[in-house]
């Protein structure tokens, strides 16, 4: 997810409200890769995911698996290895926008749980920064992503595709956090009842909505009057989404240093 070559220009405007804003160099140069990468590609669509700030050099990320820190030379991102995942978390320090660039990770390991004496045994161990990045890229998707309910359908045949009669959500609806969904593998969803699954639309409702968080980490603000609805996230500062009701227009952006907000449970 993130927002399309299509509308590129438009969309920044909206996600100006958020706080996120390009340098016209930049705006232009984005634009321009959108459109040659689409080609060079092949995609059927192109999105500008986000960008990860840096110490020293920022990462721009297209659809989560290009990266660049220039806005016109791109690479192709390795997708995250299990280990990436786990360690990842316990890197200290942000990006310093050296893909190359070495952390140092100490993993602890508990043995014996079941007995009077526990052993802990450390294990040090490194992650590249590139490695690092896709793991955090991963971890934003799965927490972080999130699209209007009615966007996308699932098909007979299992298929996720984007619903094109989907004409965008009423202004009371819109300011719902139940009427947003993950755009990842349902968790929470697998975890109700036959009977309460049966209730709903199999066609539609085929996603974790957002309001079941735990803990709670979105935030609702209405602009322009009622004619625009940005919706922060608590939990990966930087990350916005907006939508305008009763259109089909909708998209989101990320834009931060790449770290969890760990301190969300005391917030509330």
């Amino acid at each position: 997810m993130g927002i399309e070559a299509k509308d590129f220009s438009l969309d920044l405007d909206l996600l100006a409200y958020s706080g996120i804003v390009f340098s016209p160099e930049q705006r232009a140069a984005l634009q321009t890769s959108l459109v040659i990468l689409k080609e060079q590609y092949k995609f059927k669509t192109i999105h500008l995911w986000g960008k990860i700030l840096g110490i020293t050099e920022d990462y721009y990320i297209i659809q989560g698996n290009l990266f660049c820190s220039d806005c016109i030379n791109w690479n192709m991102l390795t997708p995250a290895s299990d280990e990436a995942k786990e360690l990842s978390p316990q890197c200290q320090g942000r990006f310093t926008g050296d893909p190359s660039h070495d952390f140092d990770v100490t993993k602890y390991t508990v043995s014996n749980e079941d007995t009077e004496e526990e052993n802990v045994e450390e294990y040090k161990s490194q992650l590249r920064e590139e490695e690092r990045l896709a793991a955090t890229l991963w971890k934003i998707e799965q927490d972080a992503i999130i699209i209007p309910r009615g966007s996308y359908v699932l098909q007979p045949n299992g298929n996720v595709e984007r619903n094109r009669t989907f004409e965008g959500l009423t202004i009371i609806e819109s300011g719902k956090l139940s009427n947003y969904f993950h755009f990842r593998e349902p968790i929470s969803l697998q975890q109700k009842s036959l009977i309460h699954r049966a209730t709903l639309d199999k066609s539609l409702h085929f996603l974790d909505t957002i309001d079941e968080d735990v803990p709670k980490g979105w935030s609702v603000q209405y602009e322009r009057g009622s004619g625009l609805v940005q919706i922060r996230s608590l939990k990966w500062p930087g990350m916005a989404f907006f939508h305008i009701p009763e259109t089909n227009r909708y998209g989101s952006l990320y834009c931060g240093i790449g770290e969890e907000n760990k301190d969300l449970p005391f917030m509330l």
